[in-house]
């Protein structure tokens, strides 16, 4: 569409905008209507390997998640041995010593919660 340009006029601007926003709802009709009649052919819809692609990436997390836990959980245990119990003490050792979280962050009473969790699979 052409620049209006400096003098146009508010009226014209207003019809503009409303058929700029019919156009907008018809193809959003035309669309949602030509899925549903491939939808009811059966056919799939959508990008089959975006599936597939994230159950990858979810496995690929978790075996990250899983062996971060593995190297950690020594350190958790030998917290302690030393008397702490509690998830806060636990988080408060290991800020102490410096062990960061898988991401790089401080320890807090849920994130020793979650790895506990997921040691104990």
């Amino acid at each position: 569409m052409a620049e209006p340009g400096r003098d146009a006029d508010p009226f014209m601007l207003h019809l503009y905008a409303a058929l700029a926003e019919k156009e907008r709802a018809l193809i959003s009709q035309r669309t949602k209507a030509a899925l549903a009649a491939k939808k009811a052919q059966g056919v799939k819809l959508g990008n089959p390997r975006a599936a597939d692609a994230a159950v990858k990436a979810q496995a690929a997390h978790r075996a990250s998640a899983d062996r971060f836990a593995a190297n950690i959980l020594p350190v958790v245990d030998s917290i302690r041995a030393s008397g702490i119990s509690s998830h806060a003490g636990i988080a408060a050792a290991l800020n102490a010593r410096g062990v960061h979280t898988a991401r790089g962050g401080r320890w807090h009473a849920t994130t020793v919660r979650n790895l506990l969790t997921r040691g104990s699979r």
